[in-house]
């Protein structure tokens, strides 16, 4: 890793690649969504416990955390695992281009949310960006609807899902206000995790039974996505400001739809590309917004 900080835009390319592979890798899949978080976050908690639980530091943390944090932890996990299903779901009905793009608006719902509920202030410019945004969103959506089927379902599924890591995002911003990164982590991924299993037991979905590459492509996604992905973005934040690593995300959907043609042979409409330039044009703009305020 200290080879690494020397050059910090090589660890912005690596959780890029990891996030990246996120949607490739449950495309792959051919499990329910709900058993697809269910493997991933599991597998997550099973990697992080050794390294968490051997840390005195951390140990010490968990045992004396305040009942109102592990509450914070707990919604922000349970916020997590819906969205986990919503978007692994929308990847299934829809092309991995607009579920890519549309769930990059994460952080458009993050600052609508915090206006709400959080008694922040929000600029003219940024309500611009953020309706730029959404008509971009409608354009990716109107070209999906023309084609029929399940893709407006998938188109409206990876919003959900957009809105709900927004959610997560925001109680996750409480929470580590007296929290390190480690144990927020930690524990939201538990809590994440126990969701997801109480959620897939109550929706009739066994646990097991679904075969050694669910397995192996689910332990991707808890490897790559996950802790080579977004583990990687937060050490990032060390060495580049939030914006610029927010805005640095929205390559994904670029690096997705061009992996998406050989891979699915997924080609992308004249109307989505302009959506998805537009949607994700508003996101960017709104990050410089945000890296001014800094």
């Amino acid at each position: 890793m200290k080879k690494l900080e020397k050059y910090p835009i090589i660890m912005i390319i690596i959780g890029l690649i990891g996030i990246a592979s996120s949607s490739i890798l449950v495309k792959f899949s051919n499990a329910p969504a709900v058993i697809i978080a269910v493997y991933r976050l599991s597998w997550t908690v099973v990697l992080m416990t050794p390294f968490v639980l051997g840390s005195k530091e951390l140990r010490r943390e968990l045992k004396k955390l305040q009942p109102r944090l592990i509450l914070l932890c707990t919604a922000s996990g349970a916020f997590l695992a819906i969205h986990f299903i919503c978007w692994f779901e929308s990847l299934k009905q829809t092309s991995v281009a607009s579920s890519t793009a549309i769930v990059s608006t994460e952080v458009i719902w993050v600052a609508l949310g915090y206006t709400l509920f959080m008694k922040g202030k929000m600029k003219g410019s940024a309500i611009l960006c953020i309706a730029v945004t959404i008509f971009g969103s409608l354009l990716i959506a109107f070209s999906d609807f023309s084609k029929g089927g399940s893709h407006l379902y998938g188109d409206f599924l990876a919003l959900a899902a957009a809105i709900l890591v927004g959610a997560y995002t925001l109680l996750g911003r409480e929470a580590r206000k007296t929290m390190t990164t480690a144990a927020y982590t930690y524990l939201v991924y538990l809590a994440c995790a126990i969701v997801l299993i109480v959620l897939a037991l109550l929706g009739g979905f066994p646990l097991i039974g679904y075969g050694v590459d669910t397995i192996m492509l689910t332990l991707g996604l808890a490897v790559f996505a996950t802790l080579l992905g977004h583990s990687m973005f937060n050490y990032c934040l060390k060495f580049f400001s939030p914006a610029f690593v927010s805005a640095s995300k929205l390559c994904q959907p670029i690096i997705v739809a061009i992996l998406a043609y050989p891979l699915f042979g997924e080609i992308p409409t004249f109307m989505q590309i302009v959506g998805g330039i537009i949607t994700l044009a508003g996101v960017l703009f709104y990050s410089l917004i945000e890296m001014k305020q800094e």
